[in-house]
């Protein structure tokens, strides 16, 4: 309750600000004598009192400038950053490769949100059957999300995009570390070669697609996992599979 005081007080005080630079304006605060501005805002307060209303209905208006404002920059951001974002060569492409939909995810093995988010989009795939997905490997909760990123492009490297799909599903849901240990096990457990996984980790090849991920979620302005694109939009966090759904028919709707 606290936090949305101060947070309804903060955007108050943005949509006066805004409110106020054009009736300043009007006005000619500079020209006016101290008693003036005295008199000016006290009527201005006294009405604020007796209508505390207005100060919801200016920030709606300011958030809705706001939203209107990030939609206008997240489409210029996708437009100027299209090619890595679905033609990079090098992440996984799953569900239907040739969907009328693209859904792209940025996600962390290791983020809750991420964990609760894969289902409902395993299930979002399966029902549609016609959203191509693009997963972007994006680690940036320390070093056991680096290990587990690493392991699965390594696993891609190796083995190919069905066994990454099977690793990735796999780490996941992993509730303890990857391990050295669990990582063997995860890769006996889908007959690939552990020892050439594990080598191929640490390589450059593989440092180098994690940073190109990281570049690319710092242009486009990716501060938490998960993050999708669909469309021409940005969805920052997890997205219920049932809002997803409504988005992607909304999305269709446009074409």
């Amino acid at each position: 309750m606290k936090h949305l005081m101060t947070r309804l007080f903060a955007l108050a005080a943005l949509a006066l600000l805004a409110l106020a630079a054009p009736m300043a304006q009007a006005f000619e605060f500079s020209t006016m004598t101290d008693a003036e501005r005295n008199a000016f805002r006290a009527e201005v307060r006294s009405y604020l009192m007796e209508n505390p209303e207005v100060l919801l209905e200016a920030i709606k208006v300011l958030e809705n400038r706001q939203a209107a404002q990030q939609q206008t920059d997240d489409a210029s951001l996708l437009k100027v950053n299209a090619e890595d974002i679905y033609n990079d060569g090098y992440s996984y492409i799953g569900g239907n490769p040739d969907g009328d939909v693209t859904l792209v995810e940025f996600s962390d093995y290791r983020c809750p949100y991420c964990r609760r988010a894969h289902p409902e989009v395993t299930e979002l795939l399966k029902q549609d059957g016609n959203i191509r997905l693009i997963y972007k490997e994006y680690p940036i909760l320390g070093d056991a999300s680096l290990t587990s990123s690493r392991f699965a492009i390594a696993t891609m490297m190796v083995a190919g995009p069905e066994a990454y799909k099977k690793v990735s599903d796999a780490l996941i849901e992993l509730r303890g570390e990857p391990s050295a240990e669990a990582l063997k096990g995860i890769a006996e457990k889908f007959g690939l070669d552990a020892a050439e996984i594990a080598l191929r980790m640490p390589g450059q090849e593989v440092t180098d697609i994690i940073d190109k991920n990281h570049a690319l979620g710092q242009r486009l302005r990716i501060s938490g996992t998960p993050s999708f694109i669909l469309g021409d939009q940005f969805l920052r966090g997890y997205v219920p599979l049932a809002d997803m759904q409504e988005l992607v028919k909304q999305l269709r709707a446009k074409k």
